[in-house]
């Protein structure tokens, strides 16, 4: 199967003017040759392990040659297309500002608007553009019209921003905040479904629900979470950080009231940009982070006053958009998925090793947490950096401690195998 999706994805780059090919391979410019979806590998068919395509991806990236990156979960690196586009948007703006920030790219949010929409699944009327997750998520958690003695159900693994948005409301208006402190890996939905549902009450206002939690790569089932809490008269929040443009989902697949996602993870968009989600019936609710002309007005856009910003990371949104889209949602997800099973199941061949994440493709994708018997993510950490220049994350946070690895699309196996045997050569060091 590897070789006939190899054969068929050469034929096609033969069957494209050579100028064209060319074109078509060089950094940056994978779109050029203009091929539909329909003539890439399949990921249905398994055919997200073929070498050829990934290693071309990885050719439109300018990710450094000497450090590996394993740290795509912190931030990812974007495209050259996404780059060329954001300095050619930069430069723009700085000719005359006031006039191509105002007149001519402000004119480009609604269409942005509209391809994060139907990538997101949703109406444009329920997508704001901001600039990271926490900037989304602080503006729901401010902005409810939560009293003394409301209660909001959360988890100890949620992400620090969150917890500490979380606190100060605790601290300043009284509200009660009900703790889930969960020990990850958990591969049973039912499992963490009841926990939750354990903690609602008659006070419970909200629940937060971190998808794919940043620690160690869990995916929580927050479809049947929400479902749950809605049959409560609770609302549902969705911290997306780590699962849009990772995983394969649609935002209403999800139940969410409120959502917020960074889009300079997995979506390799601009450094600085994010989305917020807001369902519509609950807009004109909902208090804005940034004040508004008009705070209780309906209109998405209230949450979008936040001052002179960068449009160019704005609208360079639209070029990591049209790069996702030629590698297929589905697609790209099952390959990440691929490659973290793919160096943990290598390293588990050896008795020092334990991976605190699943390999089962429900509960994880590409985020995967090492562990080293008797050695700290620290000292691993460090020393893949000093010794191969490999770059990841040591994680200690509350009962999950570990190496956080992410690789991304633009990483080889060839790079994994680099890691593999630097791991390797720690553990007999």
């Amino acid at each position: 199967m590897k070789t006939n999706a190899r054969r068929t994805f050469l034929n096609q780059l033969a069957g494209v003017s050579g100028l064209a090919a060319a074109q078509a391979l060089l950094p940056g410019s994978l779109h050029a040759a203009n091929f539909s979806r329909r003539d890439y590998p399949d990921p249905d068919n398994g055919d997200f392990y073929d070498e050829t395509f990934w290693h071309q991806v990885k050719q439109s990236y300018t990710v450094s040659p000497a450090i590996l990156n394993l740290n795509n979960g912190g931030v990812s690196p974007a495209p050259k297309v996404v780059q060329d586009a954001l300095e050619r948007y930069n430069q723009l703006c700085n000719e005359t500002p006031s006039y191509y920030m105002w007149r001519i790219l402000d004119q480009g949010r609604e269409p942005i608007r509209a391809k994060l929409a139907q990538l997101a699944g949703c109406s444009p009327e329920e997508i704001a553009i901001n600039r990271n997750t926490s900037e989304s998520l602080e503006t729901i958690i401010f902005g409810l019209r939560l009293k003394k003695g409301d209660e909001v159900v959360l988890t100890k693994q949620d992400y620090p921003n969150m917890i500490n948005a979380w606190k100060q409301r605790e601290h300043r208006d009284g509200i009660v905040l009900k703790w889930l402190d969960f020990d990850f890996p958990i591969e049973d939905d039912q499992t963490i479904v009841d926990a939750f549902k354990g903690a609602f009450t008659d006070k419970t206002k909200i629940v937060h629900i971190t998808h794919v939690v940043n620690w160690n790569g869990q995916v929580l089932p927050a479809r049947a979470i929400a479902d749950e809490a809605h049959k409560q008269g609770i609302q549902v929040l969705i911290d997306a950080a780590h699962s849009f443009a990772q995983l394969d989902y649609k935002i209403p697949d999800l139940g969410a009231d409120y959502f917020g996602t960074s889009l300079h993870k997995w979506l390799c968009a601009p450094i600085g940009s994010g989305l917020l989600y807001v369902k519509k019936e609950h807009i004109a609710q909902l208090y804005p982070l940034m004040a508004a002309g008009d705070p209780e007005s309906d209109d998405i856009r209230k949450f979008e006053n936040l001052g002179t910003r960068s449009f160019a990371i704005e609208q360079a949104i639209g070029q990591a958009i049209d790069f996702h889209l030629m590698i297929g949602t589905a697609r790209k997800s099952e390959r990440l998925f691929y490659l973290k099973n793919y160096w943990a199941n290598k390293l588990l061949e050896l008795p020092e090793v334990s991976i605190g994440t699943s390999l089962q493709r429900k509960y994880s994708g590409a985020i995967g947490l090492l562990q080293i018997k008797g050695k700290t993510p620290q000292e691993l950490g460090q020393y893949l950096f000093n010794k191969h220049k490999i770059h990841s994350v040591p994680i200690v946070w509350e009962n999950i401690a570990g190496l956080r690895v992410t690789p991304n699309v633009y990483t080889t196996l060839g790079d994994l195998d680099r890691f593999v045997e630097a791991v390797k050569q720690f553990i007999q060091s």
